[in-house]
Parts: C-alpha cells; sequence; structure tokens
C-alpha cells in the first residue's frame, strides 16, 4: 500500500532535474509513510527524458512517464493522478521554485476533515508586471465565481485526498482550478504558506497571454460547477429572456393593427426585430436541449484520456 504519491509535471527542464530528485529523496524518505515519486516528462525536447531515467537509477520509488508530444500541464497533472496510487496525492513544480521540503507542512494540514491543503506563496519571487499582478486579479475573480477563496489558485504545490481528486476530470488548463472542482464534489479545502524561490534555470513556459486562456476555462469551470446537471436551466434563461419580449411585441402589433387601425404591422423594423427576438429565443432553449442530451452522453460514454503515453520507467526495487 503506498500512502503518498507525489506528482510532477515536467517540460524542458534538464538543469533542474538532479537537484529536484534529490530534494525530493531527502524530504520523502524523513517521512514515516511509504510513498512514490510519479513524474510526467510533458513532451520535453531538453534531454530531460535522458536524465530523468538517469534519476530513477540512483533513487528509489520513481515512476517515469513520457507524453509523445506536449499536451500541456493539465494533461500531465491529469495523468499523474491516473498513474498514482497513493492515499494523498502531492503535485508540485519540477522548476525548483516550489520546495519539496514544505511537503511535511501540507500533509500536517491533512487531517480527517481537510480533503485539500493548497499551496500559498505568500513570499513569491517572480516579477509583479507580467506574473504577480495578472495572478492577482486572476485570483481575484476565480474566488468571486467559484465561490472557494484562496490566496493563490496558481501555486502547483497542492496535496489531495485520492477519494476526491478521483472524482476530478481536467481539461484544457483547468488544473489551477482543481481545488473549487474538489469543492464542488464535496471536498473540504484549506490553504497554509509555503516557501517560493527564485527560477535558477530556463525560462518560464508561461506568461500573460496565458490570462486569455485562464479566463475561457474559468467560464467552463462556472458552468461545470452550476449548470453542469441542467444546462437548458442557464440556456432556457436568456431564450426566455429573448423569447418573451419579441411574442409580446408581435401581440401588441396585431392588437394596434386590429384595434387601433395602426400601421405599426406594417414597419419593416417592428416585425423585423419581433421575429429576431422570437428566433433568438429559440435557438437558445434549442441549445439547451441538445446540451441537455450531449451532458448525458458526457457522463454514460467511455473514459478517455486527454494525453497519450509513450514510455513507462520504474526505479529498480530496493535492495
Amino acid at each position: 500500500m503506498i500512502q503518498l504519491s507525489v506528482v510532477v509535471p515536467i517540460y524542458n527542464e534538464i538543469e533542474s532535474i538532479p537537484i529536484l530528485a534529490e530534494k525530493l529523496h531527502q524530504s520523502l524518505s524523513r517521512l514515516k509513510m511509504t510513498y512514490e515519486v510519479v513524474l510526467v516528462d510533458d513532451g520535453s525536447t531538453d534531454g530531460s527524458w535522458d536524465k530523468l531515467i538517469e534519476q530513477s537509477q540512483r533513487f528509489p520509488h520513481f515512476k517515469l512517464i513520457r507524453f509523445r508530444r506536449n499536451f500541456g500541464q493539465t494533461a500531465a497533472m491529469s495523468a499523474g493522478f491516473r498513474e498514482s496510487i497513493g492515499d494523498i496525492v502531492v503535485t508540485l513544480d519540477a522548476d525548483l521554485q516550489n520546495d519539496p521540503d514544505d511537503i511535511p507542512l501540507l500533509l500536517e494540514k491533512m487531517t480527517d476533515s481537510v480533503d485539500v491543503v493548497s499551496g500559498w506563496r505568500k513570499d513569491r519571487k517572480d516579477t509583479f508586471i507580467n506574473r504577480r499582478l495578472p495572478s492577482i486579479l486572476a485570483n481575484g475573480l476565480i474566488s468571486h465565481i467559484t465561490g472557494v477563496h484562496l490566496h493563490d489558485y496558481g501555486c502547483t504545490l497542492k496535496a489531495y485526498r485520492r477519494e476526491v481528486i478521483k472524482n476530478v476530470h481536467l481539461y484544457g488548463e483547468m488544473h489551477r482550478f482543481i481545488p473549487a472542482l474538489a469543492s464542488w464534489v464535496g471536498g473540504q479545502v484549506v490553504e497554509v504558506p509555503v516557501q517560493h524561490h527564485s527560477r535558477q534555470f530556463g525560462k518560464t513556459k508561461y506568461g500573460i497571454s496565458r490570462t486569455v486562456r485562464v479566463v475561457l476555462d474559468l467560464m467552463t469551470v462556472k458552468f461545470l460547477l452550476r449548470y453542469s446537471k441542467g444546462p437548458i436551466q442557464i440556456f432556457g434563461k436568456i431564450g426566455l429572456f429573448f423569447l418573451i419580449p419579441g411574442v409580446l411585441m408581435i401581440f401588441g402589433m396585431i392588437i394596434a393593427n386590429l384595434a387601433l387601425d395602426s400601421m405599426l404591422i406594417k414597419r419593416p423594423f417592428w416585425i423585423m426585430t419581433a421575429f429576431m427576438l422570437i428566433f433568438s429565443g429559440i435557438q437558445f432553449i434549442s441549445m439547451g436541449l441538445l446540451a441537455e442530451i450531449q451532458i448525458r452522453t458526457y457522463h454514460e460514454s467511455q473514459d478517455k484520456p486527454i494525453y497519450v503515453i509513450r514510455d513507462r520507467v520504474k526505479s529498480p526495487e530496493p535492495t
């Protein structure tokens, strides 16, 4: 039985890998629990995979996964969740900005009533304009929309209970919304300040341009959190918002023409506006009905991953 799984997505971090492997081994070997380290190579092109194999021969309990191409951090984390077997799953970045020595702190906060412990980079060592400022704005927006208030959704260093994370399905850039999705399935979420270090090697893979994708995925998360079980509730409301005024305008024109002998019904503006409103209303209601059918197909369809694994490697069994 494995009690702890540590999942690390990796993309072009060849310089950081030896130091990361050493730090992980030192931190985890001091814990009084069984563990595994799942390192997911997200299609690296700088020799990271060979470096990972080298480190897996040095340290026990390493499990390596290699994608056929770059599928993104969300896919890498999803693969790590699927391939790991620990009762508790901890995630962290491979760029050495997260500190493996904080893992015991996360586990300490993982009491019987807590299902997710989220790291908070309280003293963040990143540039303000293109990293910290967008993060502050995004965290406020995400907290407001999801109702799960955290200071730092973007911190990868988090701990999850297996029974919560197995019910969370990830797509797009949704890895940062895992605490909100976990809360949606009944998980209790807490936050704890953790260390944050300046990047030692290479360049960051993320910039301010990523904000657009985050906002679009946030809209998806909001829909999932509130309307995934009944899409007609949102599309139907929008449809009625257009449909009712359009029908009232039609009846108004008919009454005006019959009772008041008005030429209102012969004016193209009123006719086109009324019928456009009715058409828009019917279209949104139809979208809601189609979404109802599709959401049921989604829940009943085959469980297909969003990535393709090329290789798997395990550390030699300790003697």
